[in-house]
């Protein structure tokens, strides 16, 4: 009750001021016998504290970074996301909002505010309330220290004994350490709410940029949040963050003089803007970036990977990998539509007070480009029996899905779909800012895969492990074992030209048949038209995919020299030395096969795939650095004369649509048996590139869905934007080496031989030394078992 001015005060009033004051002499007494006392204190904690010292080389718990070959940040490891900076590096006005809103006293006192405890004792005493009083320093005392020991929960245990060690600790740090040290413990040490520890990352987090670049408001604003990070958040309740920073840090700040009362008020108009996320931003290759991450965590432990601040750079091309990621959804969906069925629409938003016209999604809120894959609500869809188009609703846009666009689903809309679905739509175009001409879509139930590898390197460039890591960890390009189809045939070839063959060594494309072993019927191949073509040439052979001389071709040098090319080549796994190996029988991963081909554009030398260039520690310390690892895996003419050969493929052959890229390519198609594995591997004379596509059960992919009809059109993708990424100013060339002749024949065809083989009668362009016959074929060996596929696709 209050008084009016001057008059005495009554006599309740009287008794309350006494009790105050008795109380507060009290309570300076405690802290005067306190302070007096804190020496004996100390000794008898004293075998019982931590080593102050330990800071003298402070080392917290930071983010092991992992880098794309620019330098770009493509995936983090950290159980508390730090980055620790300098006193200098944090931006003045940071520092003071911390000071006045934590610790105003902080560059007068010992480590210890008597007057915060005695404030702070009074308010216990009158309001009943447990207020802290804890200076900067006690609370990187406690932070550092005593967390272990006392922190319960997440919440520090309350206890005397946690609160004198606490100050014994805050006194001897202030002996130790200057006031600009401390602050910079705790600057690096506080939490900041989603995981982020210290201002730095704080800053980056909240506001996308540095600590020392924080503006006025800003900067009050990393303050405020600090005393309850996970309540205090402005990702969590903006309007809570921005009272505490406009009511509390800004006039704390002109208080304590860092500031005018003019410039805080201008402070308190500015809206508060956020430009990070809460969460770490997804990894930009997230197959990739968990292989290494298991890697790591083999080599130097789960507590460095996490906690060690490690640096990792790695090899690859953040534009490849994403042209690869964009390839590969692309194909994926189009395969996916020629089934022809559709499975249903994500959920229906309708229900629980949700319904189509107020529904929202996060993907709304950034912009469409034509091409994008969005989510997009019905809001009508036409009558059953009727055609005609669905209506959709994308933010604030009202669009209409016309019926061309779900026709591959193969039924009316309105057995397709209902009001309230929530369905994929590709976007065909943006008109006057908003998305038009929709097609329907789907997340494709076929899976995939694509690696591109530098051939002289080894450098892993991109990888696409699946169609989406949030569906499947699992990384179909270096975990999945697949039979290979028609991509072993060249490794066939390589030991046959070696062997004597050249290009113009002619098969017969005939009926055969092997014995297969007792009781088991004879093994007979078939090409995959069921045709035959009679006398071919190798050339032909490959260009075509003809099974039949592929076996044959196995048959004479024999499936046990060929196993031992494929491990030259680097593909590990059961080979039994059988024909089967011709069609494809044998398993290996994209990885492997992609690795095994740029050899045949690298004159022989197979660069051991590369993934991590170096690993540094926090100080920059190198701990690891790898080198591209050469293996001498074929003769450099032999290389030579099957990539040549290869480009006939690519030209007139079962990849002849690649031609249009009108670049200097090779590769070959690979399916197996009932359309299970479709794979295209091609290369020009700097990079290859591998694609698979199938399911992750073996079961078929549709009819037709060879190598060329599903895993070329990805790789063409792919390498359309390849080549607007690297220029086509310079025409890489197919290097021959010194031995290789060129012969032009009748048929237009300029082959290449090595000196000496080219065929009797033929001059070599230039002229070369006489030819030499094909070999005469050699006896079969023995044959696949029975159960071996007898057909490869091409």
């Amino acid at each position: 009750m209050s008084t009016a001015q001057g008059s005495p005060p009554t006599a309740g009033t009287r008794v309350v001021i006494r009790v105050a004051r008795g109380a507060g002499l009290l309570l300076l007494f405690f802290v005067v016998a306190v302070l007096g006392t804190l020496g004996g204190v100390m000794f008898a904690y004293a075998g019982d504290l931590p080593e102050i010292s330990a800071l003298d080389d402070y080392r917290p718990n930071t983010i092991t970074r992992v880098l794309a070959r620019d330098g770009q940040v493509i995936g983090e490891f950290a159980t508390e996301r730090r980055v620790v900076v300098r006193y200098d590096d944090i931006a003045p006005a940071l520092r003071q909002a911390i000071i006045a809103s934590e610790d105003a006293d902080f560059e007068a006192h010992f480590g210890l505010s008597a007057s915060r405890i005695l404030i702070t004792a009074i308010k216990d005493v009158l309001t009943g309330q447990r207020a802290g009083a804890s200076t900067i320093t006690q609370q990187v005392a406690r932070n550092l220290f005593l967390r272990a020991q006392y922190m319960r929960g997440g919440i520090y245990e309350r206890s005397l004994e946690r609160k004198i060690k606490e100050a014994i600790l805050a006194v001897q740090l202030e002996k130790r350490y200057t006031k600009p040290e401390i602050l910079t413990f705790y600057a690096n040490q506080v939490p900041l709410a989603h995981g982020a520890y210290g201002v730095e990352a704080g800053s980056r987090m909240y506001f996308g940029k540095s600590a020392r670049d924080l503006t006025l408001e800003e900067a009050a604003t990393i303050a405020a949040i600090i005393q309850t990070p996970a309540r205090l958040s402005p990702f969590v309740n903006p309007d809570r963050t921005l009272a505490r920073r406009n009511n509390y840090v800004l006039t704390r700040m002109a208080e304590e003089g860092f500031i005018t009362t003019a410039q805080a008020e201008e402070a308190r108009r500015r809206l508060m803007v956020l430009r990070g996320q809460p969460t770490p931003a997804p990894s930009t290759a997230p197959y990739f970036v968990e292989d290494i991450r298991k890697e790591l965590e083999r080599k130097y432990g789960a507590a460095a990977l996490y906690e060690a601040g490690l640096q990792v750079q790695t090899t690859l091309d953040v534009g490849w990998q994403r042209a690869a990621e964009a390839a590969l959804e692309r194909g994926l969906r189009r395969i996916d539509r020629r089934r022809g069925v559709y499975r249903g629409p994500l959920r229906n938003v309708e229900g629980g007070g949700t319904t189509a016209a107020t529904f929202t999604h996060p993907r709304w809120a950034r912009p469409v480009a034509p091409g994008d894959v969005v989510p997009a609500v019905v809001t009508g869809v036409p009558a059953r029996g009727t055609r005609g188009p669905v209506r959709l609703r994308i933010a604030d846009h009202e669009l209409d899905l016309p019926p061309q666009g779900y026709a591959w689903a193969g039924k009316p809309a309105a057995d397709l779909l209902r009001r309230g679905d929530l369905v994929e739509v590709a976007i065909g175009s943006v008109e006057r800012g908003a998305p038009a001409n929709p097609t329907l879509e789907q997340p494709p139930a076929v899976e995939g895969a694509i690696v591109a590898i530098d051939n002289r390197t080894g450098q892993i460039r991109a990888m696409v492990g699946g169609f989406s890591f949030e569906r499947s960890q699992f990384n179909r390009a270096t975990q999945a074992r697949r039979q290979v189809g028609s991509l072993f045939k060249p490794i066939v070839y390589a030991a046959a030209l070696d062997h004597g063959y050249t290009a113009e060594s002619v098969f017969i494309d005939a009926p055969v048949s092997y014995p297969a072993g007792p009781n088991q019927p004879p093994y007979e191949p078939l090409n995959y038209d069921r045709k035959f073509e009679g006398a071919v040439t190798l050339r032909r052979a490959i260009e075509q995919s003809r099974n039949i001389p592929a076996v044959k071709a196995l048959a004479q040098v024999g499936p046990a020299e060929v196993v031992r090319y494929a491990r030259r080549l680097g593909l590990t796994g059961e080979y039994p030395p059988y024909l089967s190996l011709a069609l494809g029988a044998a398993e290996s991963t994209l990885v492997d096969m992609t690795s095994a081909y740029s050899a045949f554009a690298n004159l022989g030398v197979r660069m051991a795939p590369l993934t991590v260039l170096t690993v540094s520690d926090r100080e920059g310390n190198l701990l690891e650095q790898n080198r591209p690892e050469p293996h001498e895996a074929l003769k450099a003419d032999t290389a030579f004369l099957l990539s040549h050969l290869l480009r006939g493929v690519v030209e007139r052959g079962t990849a002849a649509t690649a031609a249009s890229l009108d670049w200097p390519l090779a590769g070959k198609t690979g399916t197996m048996d009932e359309y299970t594995d479709a794979w295209f591997i091609g290369f020009d004379p700097e990079t290859t590139v591998g694609v698979w596509v199938g399911y992750d059960e073996k079961k078929p992919l549709g009819p037709g869905q060879t190598g060329a009809a599903a895993a070329l059109p990805i790789w063409i993708d792919f390498m359309r934007a390849y080549l607007d990424l690297r220029g086509r100013e310079r025409v890489p060339r197919f290097d021959p080496p010194g031995n290789i002749v060129f012969v032009t024949l009748d048929s237009g065809v300029t082959e290449a031989f090595i000196s000496g083989t080219q065929p009797a009668g033929r001059q070599a362009d230039p002229p070369a030394t006489a030819p030499v016959s094909a070999p005469a074929p050699a006896p079969a060996r023995p044959a696949t078992p029975a159960a071996a596929p007898r057909v490869a696709r091409r």
